[in-house]
């Protein structure tokens, strides 16, 4: 007879930063993510892959899609999700902390987390400054990268403009600034996958989209477009052009691009 083994709390709590960064999708046990983290575990990937579904069942943003997960979540699941989302300013960053000392990935690296190739760590090539900046900075940075994971994964990996596939290329583009809107910071839905070129042009206002995800050239943009074949080619062959979203995913909220048109965009 087979004893099952029950979840911990700090179990379900790295989980929880796991389920945040894949799509209802993606909770498939053949998914390199959930094998990384079940063996980390010391779990099948059956087990986690179905824990995933089961915590979906708390997700209002889910339920508003039609999505209900499975119905055998525990008493426990449902503590975790409430404590969880109650302060998730604070516990973001220390479910990535949780996450980092899981797969031992050291202050100096990042977490990787890649549908297609499971949790990894990367170099940051560089290093946290004095003792007294590392508790702001770590946060920041733990918030930061939980950020860029969940976006990334949003959109499948992929340039919601030009579909390029190479995540090394690829940012994820606040739509709200971060430093003035700290209470979206970490909302996936302020957040778009983009290439760096066209991050860039975002970030400083020459680009942006309207109600219909559709793209919008600034006029120094449009201006420059004739005599400059790359500024065409990246950016004049889009215009006009949706953004392209995988199955299941978040869209950005349409009120954060109209605040980003109004007090961003150079029009």
């Amino acid at each position: 007879m087979t004893v099952r083994k029950p979840w911990s709390y700090d179990e379900l709590f790295i989980v929880l930063n796991i389920y945040h960064k894949l799509a209802f999708g993606q909770f498939d046990k053949r998914n390199p993510v959930i094998i990384s983290l079940a063996q980390k575990l010391g779990r099948t990937t059956s087990s986690v892959a179905m824990k995933l579904c089961n915590l979906a069942s708390f997700d209002p943003e889910l339920h508003l899609r039609g999505v209900k997960g499975l119905t055998g979540a525990s008493r426990l699941d449902k503590e975790v999700w409430e404590d969880f989302h109650a302060k998730l300013d604070e516990n973001i960053p220390a479910s990535e902390d949780k996450l980092r000392c899981l797969f031992g990935i050291s202050v100096n690296e990042e977490v990787e987390v890649s549908r297609r190739n499971g949790i990894q760590r990367r170099s940051k090539g560089s290093i946290l400054p004095s003792v007294t900046e590392v508790s702001t900075l770590v946060k920041q940075r733990r918030g930061q990268s939980f950020f860029r994971n969940v976006v990334l994964n949003n959109y499948a990996e992929q340039c919601a403009i030009t579909l390029i596939a190479f995540r090394e290329l690829l940012v994820a583009s606040h739509i709200l600034p971060w430093h003035s809107h700290p209470r979206e910071r970490l909302d996936v839905r302020n957040g778009i996958c983009l290439s760096r070129l066209h991050d860039a042009a975002f970030d400083c206002g020459l680009i942006t989209f309207d109600d219909a995800y559709r793209l919008i050239l600034s006029p120094q943009i449009k201006d420059a477009i004739s005599n400059q074949r790359v500024l065409a080619e990246n950016f004049g062959a889009f215009a006009g052009v949706s953004l392209r979203f995988p199955e299941h995913a978040l869209l950005p909220n349409p009120a954060f691009l109209a605040h980003h048109r109004k007090t961003i965009f150079k029009s």
